[in-house]
């Protein structure tokens, strides 16, 4: 396998879990009875107000911004941020219990690329000398 740089791996691993969130989110309009839900202001019980579409709108702006904070960040500034971003992430996304197998699917995999992203940024040395012992 081609080896990539690690600020290229987090920003594309980011690009990988944005992406599904999006999908799933999209994919969500073609089940039955999704758009008929939001007719009287709520979903699942909850109120859809502006103070949560702000929240929705704040959530996914974490990986929209570690796309780019990936390729523009130093070592020391992206590896604790990326760990923040992974938390604050993983934690949205966890939380509603996957309702259908696609919602799984999508889960499973943005789980996995979490993990990935995870462990890239833990094991990036400190220096160039070490990072070429890694490869």
């Amino acid at each position: 396998m081609r080896q990539i740089d690690r600020h290229s791996r987090l920003s594309a691993l980011w690009l990988f879990i944005l992406l599904n969130i999006l999908f799933r989110d999209i994919h969500q309009f073609v089940m039955p009875g999704f758009l008929e839900s939001f007719q009287d202001g709520s979903f699942n019980g909850v109120a859809i107000t502006e103070e949560l579409m702000l929240l929705g709108g704040i959530v996914v702006s974490v990986p929209i911004g570690m796309v780019l904070a990936s390729l523009v960040l130093v070592r020391r500034v992206l590896r604790p941020l990326t760990g923040l971003a992974a938390a604050l992430t993983t934690v949205t996304m966890v939380p509603p219990a996957p309702r259908d197998l696609d919602d799984l699917y999508h889960l499973t995999l943005q789980l996995g690329a979490m993990a990935a992203i995870v462990w890239s940024a833990w094991r990036w040395p400190a220096d160039a000398a070490a990072a070429e012992a890694v490869r």
